[in-house]
């Protein structure tokens, strides 16, 4: 399989979206994605950006991505975080996720990094096969937590009552 891997353009963030959407009905939540093709140019490519993102290009055609962002561990210091690495369905067991991981280890370990992080749901059996294969740890004993918009709302509000 031929196929290039390298950074994301702003003109991308369509066949990126579509991608996005594509994991969104895989992890039975259609509905969720609320980022937009504007949100993405603005926040990946504005004066700050927000993100990076690695594209797999087959034949012109976006078919994965790799989208990355930089976090601060506090027992660790400078770390990236792995969003999301996605690929699409035709073309899973083509070796787009191996090369697409491979650029954001390189690009970690370019910047010094002390630790990548990534999430992946309990019941993904060949993600989380594939990342213990590539020597990652998959720590079970930790709960991912999140406060969604609405749930920023409560308590902010329950804060100023």
């Amino acid at each position: 399989m031929n196929f290039l891997i390298r950074p994301a353009k702003k003109h991308d963030m369509l066949e990126v979206l579509k991608l996005i959407k594509e994991l969104a009905l895989f992890e039975k939540e259609p509905h969720a994605v609320e980022v937009t093709v504007q949100d993405l140019q603005q926040d990946g490519f504005g004066k700050n950006p927000r993100f990076h993102c690695f594209v797999a290009e087959v034949n012109l055609k976006v078919e994965g991505i790799a989208l990355i962002y930089n976090r601060y561990s506090t027992w660790k210091g400078k770390a990236i975080h792995l969003e999301d690495l996605i690929v699409s369905e035709k073309m899973r067991g083509t070796g787009i996720g191996t090369a697409l991981l491979d650029e954001v280890i390189k690009y970690a370990h370019n910047l010094g990094v002390k630790r990548v992080n990534w999430e992946v749901l309990d019941w993904n059996e060949p993600a989380i096969a594939f990342y213990e294969k590539k020597g990652a740890n998959v720590m079970r004993d930790w709960d991912v937590v999140q406060l969604s918009e609405e749930g920023i709302k409560n308590y902010i509000s329950n804060i100023n009552s």
